[in-house]
């Protein structure tokens, strides 16, 4: 039979071995995986300007908020409306509905085609300046895209589709300025 007392000694041994080492983990890496140096304080986020071909009236609007957010939220960065040390501004270029995959409609002399499923694309261009670390700083061009089934209407789409093409471009540029992938 084994003492309960040997088993209590060793599980409390095991223990602070195991909180030792994730000491030893958590001091040799940091878990905010920012690539900003400490300096780095301020940003603003000026609203995005819709100058795609099809506009739609809220796309600007709800994409400046969301990415506002984004760094608001994620980040211990704070807001400023003059000098900041980040500064991120930009454009929406393209936004498109296309169709995707043809299927066959309702057959009639002319063999009646219809699509069944479609494309939301939305492109946006982004102006970043790093006062801090200026050599960060770039312009670049993003663009994502969602499929969707051709029986949504233009409310239905606006409701869902935009939000996850805008949520995945707001991925690729907040890892782009922060994460340093």
């Amino acid at each position: 039979m084994i003492n309960s007392k040997f088993k209590i000694q060793n599980s409390k041994f095991f223990l602070v071995a195991l909180g030792s080492w994730l000491l030893v983990l958590v001091s040799c890496y940091s878990f905010t995986g920012s690539s900003l140096s400490p300096e780095t304080k301020t940003i603003q986020v000026k609203d995005f300007i819709n100058n795609a071909a099809l506009v739609n009236p809220t796309l600007a609007q709800q994409f400046s908020t969301d990415i506002q957010n984004r760094f608001y939220q994620r980040t211990t960065l704070k807001g400023a409306s003059q000098s900041p040390d980040i500064l991120i501004e930009g454009e929406i270029t393209d936004y498109i509905i296309s169709p995707t995959t043809i299927s066959s409609g309702i057959e009639t002399q002319g063999g009646n085609i219809q699509a069944a499923q479609n494309k939301l694309t939305i492109t946006v261009k982004v102006h970043y300046e790093n006062k801090i670390e200026p050599e960060k700083g770039f312009d670049r061009t993003y663009s994502d895209e969602a499929v969707f089934s051709s029986d949504l209407n233009i409310n239905q789409i606006e409701a869902t589709q935009i939000k996850i093409v805008n949520e995945r471009i707001i991925n690729k540029i907040f890892n782009d300025i922060i994460a340093n992938w």
